[in-house]
């Protein structure tokens, strides 16, 4: 079939960046040395550019073993690899309440940089000192689109909601004591929002809330331009 190309292993979308305006990624957790190793070479073959997320510094050494320009964040655990640079368009404003969800922030921060969208980071603006947070409205209302990231009780995207014009993406993070149950609490403040325009992604899902608010950055900049 057009579009695939089959390995042993796994059935490669290579045509998804032609349908969807973004190639398919590699989730790396869990996956076998060589398997990770052929996967990586076959998309980075087909695309000129290939983004693995959910990596370990091991894993990393692998890649860079087939990919040779292959850059690794520790802090994300992404991977990333591209031919050529890529112009960052539009802005989108992705906010921690903690400096402990950082790691899941910069996941979201570096997909939609990998796939073009300029970012702004906004970290450490729980609403313990919500004055942090007053503090950044004018970055807040430059961005096309916001990603709240928040454990503990996780109310940081309902008062962004309240502050903001445009789409709100909430990411419950799995950090905070026991009875906050690896995030479920966070996560259903956050479905459970009384706030407008939020959406709510998976816990810890900071690839999740990138490639989405890149869409919605996407949208808004093509607008800009009719």
């Amino acid at each position: 079939m057009s579009g695939i190309d089959a390995l042993k292993f796994a059935e490669l979308d290579t045509e998804r960046k032609k349908r969807t305006g973004f190639p398919e990624v590699v989730f790396c957790q869990g996956k076998k040395d060589d398997f990770l190793k052929d996967i990586f070479a076959k998309l980075y073959a087909a695309n000129g550019e290939v983004l693995g997320t959910r990596a370990t510094a091991e894993q990393f050494e692998i890649v860079k073993s087939v990919i040779a320009n292959a850059e690794y964040d520790e802090v994300s655990r992404i991977i990333t690899a591209r031919e050529n640079e890529k112009k960052l368009v539009g802005n989108i404003a992705v906010c921690t309440a903690g400096t402990a969800d950082i790691p899941v922030a910069e996941e979201a921060a570096r997909t939609a940089e990998f796939f073009g969208s300029f970012v702004s980071r906004i970290y450490d603006v729980g609403v313990s000192g919500i004055h942090r947070l007053l503090s950044k409205t004018e970055i807040l209302n430059k961005a096309n689109c916001i990603i709240a990231i928040a454990g503990m009780e996780g109310a940081l995207a309902s008062v962004i909601g309240g502050l903001v014009s445009v789409p709100v993406i909430a990411v419950p993070t799995s950090v905070g004591y026991g009875a906050s149950f690896e995030g479920l609490s966070a996560l259903l403040t956050m479905i459970n929002s009384c706030a407008n325009g939020i959406s709510v992604v998976n816990i810890d899902n900071g690839f999740g809330a990138g490639y989405v608010a890149t869409q919605i950055n996407f949208l808004a900049e093509r607008g800009k331009t009719k």
